[in-house]
């Protein structure tokens, strides 16, 4: 079955989790985690994300963003692809670091913006990496120290969330860190842990609300980003398909015409590839797209996706090139 697209809407909350490919570890020590945080926090400030709650796991990260002038998928692909070059280079190893599909979760904020910030920050203690909640304040890969006081990431809209706590920062970091004292009896909490939340067919007086397991929200919210959704067909992508042609034909010192032209030439058909699994797998763009710039039918296009895939393992350096801000 096709996996259903990304609801990709600047304006709305997103929980994301990121998972290490067949559940590896992708922090080896502090440093590793230092700078994955470095480059979090630059990009929070470049591209206006707002990030009200993060943590990080030995082989996967919880993040709570809202993207406010981007798509979550640029901001996260220059997160990751960044990272996994600087990761493997360090290791001396090849290959993809995570797994091929973040996981993200449109969450509707009103009801459910604190329960986030309180099932993420508590993330650390619950699987162990900290024995207490005392430790836990002074945690230096959770956003929860930040909201304490005793961290400090720039990017991160501790303000915002304290606010909804008290008016004074004091009284609310006093409100706020009861909050997830009272919370951690209860543990893991399925609805933000799964593959987001399928409402539980509550009948009301129109019948069964509408659910979305993309969507962590009430049935009306799933109907108004349905809606959304419809009007805004595909959100465009920092990267037009002529402009990656020309830049992975670039790199690779090849003729960009010569890319666009069928041809069996191994190296123009590496390239082909190339472009056609950054066009499907990191932008978003659909095959008949891609198929009509490359002059491809849509076996050609699939067929060159998975030729790229095999090949970017080697290229790691052509992603981060391709797409970088320019």
């Amino acid at each position: 079955m096709p996996r259903s697209a990304r609801l990709d809407i600047p304006g709305l909350l997103q929980h994301v989790i990121v998972r290490g490919i067949e559940q590896r570890d992708i922090f080896f020590d502090d440093e590793d985690r230092s700078r994955f945080m470095e480059r979090f926090s630059t990009l929070l400030v470049k591209t206006d994300t707002h990030c009200f709650a993060w943590s990080l796991m030995s082989n996967h990260l919880h993040l709570l963003l809202m993207p406010t002038t981007i798509p979550l998928s640029y901001f996260m692909r220059r997160l990751l692809t960044g990272y996994a070059v600087v990761f493997n280079h360090k290791y001396s190893r090849s290959g993809h670091l995570f797994q091929n599909r973040y996981k993200s979760i449109v969450c509707e904020e009103e009801p459910y913006l604190l329960e986030l910030v309180w099932y993420i920050h508590l993330n650390p203690l619950r699987v162990g990496l900290v024995s207490e909640l005392a430790a836990l304040d002074h945690y230096p890969w959770s956003g929860h120290a930040v909201l304490m006081g005793n961290c400090r990431l720039e990017g991160h809209s501790a303000t915002a969330v304290l606010a909804h706590y008290g008016k004074s920062v004091s009284r609310a970091r006093q409100h706020y860190r009861q909050f997830l004292a009272d919370g951690i009896p209860a543990g893991r909490s399925e609805k933000f842990s799964g593959g987001g939340l399928k409402r539980s067919q509550q009948e009301d007086s129109d019948g069964v609300e509408s659910f979305d397991e993309r969507i962590l929200g009430s049935g009306e919210f799933v109907d108004s980003l349905r809606q959304e959704e419809t009007l805004r067909h595909r959100i465009e992508v920092p990267i037009c398909l002529p402009e990656l042609v020309n830049r992975v034909s670039e790199k690779l010192q090849i003729d960009p015409e010569a890319v666009r032209r069928p041809s069996k030439t191994r190296h123009l058909a590496e390239a082909r590839g190339i472009v056609c699994y950054l066009a499907v797998r990191h932008l978003g763009y659909r095959g008949t797209e891609v198929g009509k710039e490359l002059r491809l039918g849509p076996t050609g296009v699939s067929i060159g996706v998975r030729r790229g895939e095999k090949l970017i393992a080697n290229f790691q350096d052509i992603v981060s090139w391709v797409m970088a801000d320019r």
